[in-house]
């Protein structure tokens, strides 16, 4: 029988096409998303979906007791993937912009995961997959919260690992760079509703960055999420999983010039991207 595995961030982009994916595949998935409204779409889509806002205490515990309940108290893996970023100049963000980036990319992430332990402790293989980002080991301006929450999520898995270690719980860092989602949109929500670009000692550099939000072009290197369901595929189907895993160029190539250079060559090299 194939693993269970319990997935958050359902309603688009990486966790929707990683959701479904698997679920062709005949893998016991539980599709969970932040609203009932995508809820109800996933579950059209013949996936087991429930609501899950990780930022709601509430909403997690009844998740677990359902999958609890679901799959005789036992669950394989869990795939941590739900977050966004939040766009702007650290003193151009408000404190509770910052805290509601850790809300969700870190503190939502801790306590799914502590909870999930619950059930995680029954299977023969159990794996925490956390979603992280090149941005979790390499800084870049105007991305301050999501690289500080991104930098706290890959420390915090770093230490899960050792202490989890002892039980067989192996726990895994995908580190993706520029993948086709939703995610650029959803930023720039994030980013109108909290920069005030008239006055700005970074306006001009705004403006610039507006125009790259609303354009319909990708980056370079940008890949589809398929690349991030391959890499989750062999984490699932591998015994033994290395603690990192690097999707796209642009990873692979930062995590090799951040052992190589020094700090003010690499803050060059980004300054230049």
């Amino acid at each position: 029988m194939k693993p269970s595995i319990l997935i958050t961030g359902c309603s688009s982009g990486i966790g929707y096409y990683c959701a479904k994916e698997l679920h062709q595949n005949k893998y016991k998935v539980y599709a969970t998303a932040k609203s009932q409204e995508d809820v109800e779409l996933l579950k059209k889509e013949g996936l087991n979906a429930f609501k899950l806002n990780v930022t709601n205490s509430e909403d997690i515990k009844k998740a677990i007791n359902y999958i609890a309940n679901d799959n005789n108290n036992k669950l394989d893996i869990l795939f941590n993937n739900a977050g966004f970023g939040q766009p702007g100049a650290l003193e151009d963000l408000s404190k509770d912009a910052l805290k509601e980036q850790f809300e969700t990319n870190l503190f939502g992430n801790f306590e799914v995961t502590k909870e999930a332990l619950k059930l995680l402790r029954n299977s023969s293989n159990p794996k925490i997959i956390q979603n992280s980002s090149v941005l979790g080991f390499i800084s870049m301006k105007f991305r301050g919260a999501y690289n500080s929450s991104k930098y706290a999520l890959e420390g915090l898995s770093d230490t899960l690992r050792q202490e989890l270690k002892p039980f067989g719980i192996h726990v895994v860092l995908i580190e993706p760079g520029p993948i086709r989602t939703n995610f650029r949109k959803n930023a720039y929500e994030k980013f109108k509703k909290e920069i005030k670009v008239k006055g700005s000692f970074y306006e001009n550099e705004y403006k610039n960055a507006i125009k790259r939000f609303e354009s319909t072009k990708d980056d370079p290197f940008t890949l589809k999420s398929d690349a991030v369901y391959k890499t989750l595929l062999k984490i699932i189907n591998t015994k033994n999983p290395k603690p990192r895993y690097r999707v796209t160029f642009p990873t692979t190539l930062f995590w090799f010039l951040k052992r190589i250079l020094s700090t003010k060559m690499l803050d060059w090299v980004l300054k230049n991207v």
